[in-house]
C-alpha cells in the first residue's frame, strides 16, 4: 500500500518496483513459496487515504505482510507529523492482524525547512521502532539525488530507477519473509 512511488507514477506499472518485486518472487517459487504482490497503492495517496481504504483491503485479501509506502504526499502538503504517525500506527495495528508489516520510509526536500524535515524522516524510525516492525529508511537512496533516476518533476523515479528500488527493499524484506 502506498502512494505514486509504488504506483509506478510516469512509467508503465509493469516497470515498477511492485511488479518487480513480483517477478523475483515468481522467481523464487515453489509450493512452499506462493507469494503474489497485491499493488493497492495510488498516487497522491496521504496517509488519512490509506487508512480510509485499509479495512476493506485487508478483509478483501487477507495478507501474510503488508508493506506500507506512504507519508511523502502528507509531508508535501506539509501536513502535521503527528498525524501522520498516527495514521501510520492505525494502519500498522490493522495490518498486524493478518501478518506482518514492513514501512518503507521516504525523506523530503530540503526547501521544507530543516525542522520540519528532520522530524518528518524521523517519524518512520519513531512509527517502526514503536510497533516493533522492519524499517527501510529511504527507499529513494542512491536515486534522489542522481537526474538520471528521476523523472523532470524530481520527485518520482525513473523506470531505470525501480530496480535500485527493490535492491533497497529486498534485504529487509527478505529477512521479514525469511527467505533460504
Amino acid at each position: 500500500m502506498g502512494d505514486s512511488l509504488s504506483a509506478a507514477y510516469g512509467i508503465e506499472l509493469e516497470q515498477g518496483w511492485a511488479n518487480l518485486l513480483q517477478n523475483k518472487l515468481d522467481q523464487m517459487q515453489n509450493s512452499d513459496n506462493p507469494w503474489r504482490v497485491i499493488n493497492a497503492s495510488v498516487s497522491g495517496e496521504t496517509t488519512a487515504g490509506a487508512l480510509a481504504r485499509l479495512p476493506d483491503l485487508l478483509a478483501e485479501y487477507n495478507p501474510s505482510l503488508c508493506i506500507l509506502e506512504l507519508g511523502a504526499n502528507d509531508g508535501l502538503r506539509g501536513q502535521p507529523v503527528n498525524s501522520m504517525r498516527g495514521h501510520l500506527n492505525k494502519m500498522i495495528a490493522l495490518c498486524k492482524k493478518y501478518g506482518k508489516v514492513l514501512l518503507l520510509g521516504i525523506r523530503l526536500p530540503p526547501n521544507y525547512g530543516k525542522k520540519y524535515t528532520d522530524e518528518f524522516e524521523q517519524s518512520f524510525a519513531q512509527v517502526a521502532n514503536q510497533n516493533n516492525i522492519p524499517l527501510v529508511p529511504f527507499i529513494l537512496d542512491g536515486i534522489a539525488m542522481h537526474e538520471q533516476y528521476m523523472q523532470l518533476d524530481g520527485l518520482h523515479p525513473t523506470a531505470a530507477a525501480q530496480e535500485i528500488i527493490l535492491d533497497n527493499i529486498w534485504p529487509t524484506l527478505n529477512s521479514t519473509l525469511e527467505f533460504q
